[in-house]
């Protein structure tokens, strides 16, 4: 939905207006994208300036090597699965078996109890049954470590499919890119800044009142910020959207209604920048009076 722009108001700055209230710097929320995984830029579009959706592809690294070892890794995938299959048949072959075994093992057992079978017979029957069942149990043994082996290189493909979509660096919000910190060609590794950007639609004026103001500061309370235009004063309304909860020292480039105070509060109004007027860093002033005894 398309937003309507707020009327700005130019005063003359010869007109001798009220006596700000407080003063302060304008900000923006600023994002600072880095790589995702390690290797080298083979697209990057961003440049200073730049307005960028929000996840449009701004960057994609070298992904041979991840595409290398993904097949590699499909290749050792199947054969795990051909070792399990094989394993499962060897499996089902040894237990028809330990089960012949064993009805021969118990005829003979009760041929020998009836003198009609020789001991050295009954050995050999036991020896068979009981040497089917412990290839089962190694027959198992190994058709468990077949299917460890699949599912440790099932992870690592999922690894790699993981780091292939982390190659491509999506944009993580609408805004200007401000910096740019790489290039295409260069090398990378992963958490290394690429870029910053901002949403400069918007912006917020870090300001300081005194303890003395702080009664007349409400969130949601409209005020009135200026800044310098040339000659004139640029009126813009704006809506206190933060209050500090502690007070802090008079950071030294900041000037308050009383100079001389020791301790105040910051506070932020976000102001719509819907014609790019404001920048990062430009000083504002606010007045209270006249939006507190209109609300």
């Amino acid at each position: 939905m398309r937003r309507t722009i707020l009327p700005l108001l130019l005063l003359s700055a010869c007109g001798g207006g009220p006596e700000p209230d407080a003063s302060g710097n304008f900000e923006a929320i600023e994002v600072v994208v880095s790589a995702q995984t390690s290797g080298q830029i083979h697209q990057f579009t961003p440049l200073e300036g730049m307005r960028l959706e929000r996840g449009a592809t701004v960057a994609l690294l070298d992904t041979t090597q991840l595409v290398l070892e993904r097949r590699q890794l499909a290749a050792q995938r199947a054969a795990a699965s051909a070792r399990r299959t094989e394993a499962g048949g060897q499996l089902k072959v040894l237990e028809v078996q330990h089960e012949i075994a064993r009805r021969s093992f118990e005829r003979t057992l009760r041929l020998h109890d009836q003198e009609a079978a020789t001991a050295q017979q009954l050995d050999q029957a036991e020896r068979e049954y009981r040497g089917l069942g412990a290839q089962i149990d190694a027959m198992r043994a190994r058709q468990r470590s077949v299917e460890l082996d699949a599912a440790s290189t099932e992870a690592r493909v999922e690894q790699i499919r993981d780091r292939l979509v982390k190659s491509r660096v999506a944009n993580p919000e609408a805004g200007t890119v401000l910096a740019i910190y790489a290039r295409a060609g260069e090398v990378v590794q992963a958490g290394q800044p690429l870029y910053k950007i901002a949403d400069l639609d918007t912006l917020d004026l870090r300001a300081y009142v005194t303890g003395s103001q702080l009664a007349a500061v409400r969130l949601g309370q409209q005020v009135q910020v200026r800044v310098d235009r040339g000659d004139d004063l640029l009126t813009i309304p704006g809506t206190v959207t933060w209050v500090s909860p502690t007070a802090e020292f008079t950071p030294t480039p900041i000037q308050t209604r009383d100079e001389r105070a020791d301790l105040v509060y910051a506070v932020k109004i976000r102001v719509a920048n819907r014609e790019g007027v404001l920048k990062i860093g430009m000083p504002g002033d606010i007045t209270l009076g006249a939006a507190a005894e209109g609300s």
